[in-house]
């Protein structure tokens, strides 16, 4: 299987609640984060990313590295994602852009009713959990 490695985000608020985006043309909500360039970091993927696709440009120092994490991947079919996932506190606004559609804070037990993403589904809400 191909591998499909990225920077993602369990980003998160003081009430509790996590961001989940779903891509334009796609089902499934995932976290917000994207594909590593060639030369970058994970952590400045991650913010580029994030910057790009919600408007928040938050202070590298803010963004923990988690784990590394996968699953198959939710939008290619066949292919695995490998996520170098970092914590993010943020309790700002959010403005949806690039190919974001949509971004819903939720709690974890609301999350449990929206189609997610294997890797949110599967890692990343046990991690939060341990972390909230």
């Amino acid at each position: 299987m191909s591998v499909i490695t990225i920077a993602a985000a369990l980003l998160h608020d003081e009430a509790g609640r996590l961001l989940l985006v779903r891509k334009r043309n796609t089902q499934a909500f995932m976290q917000p984060g994207g594909k590593i360039e060639p030369g970058e970091t994970p952590q400045a993927a991650l913010l580029r990313e994030i910057a790009e696709e919600l408007g928040i440009e938050p202070e590298a120092s803010s963004c923990t590295f988690l784990e590394r994490i996968e699953a198959p991947a939710a939008n290619e079919p066949g292919h695995i994602v490998r996520a170098d996932l970092f914590v993010l506190r943020w309790s700002g606004p959010v403005a949806i852009a690039a190919e974001i559609e949509e971004a819903l804070w939720v709690t974890p037990e609301e999350a449990q009713y929206l189609p997610l993403a294997p890797l949110t589904r599967d890692c990343v809400l046990p991690l939060f959990s341990l972390i909230a």
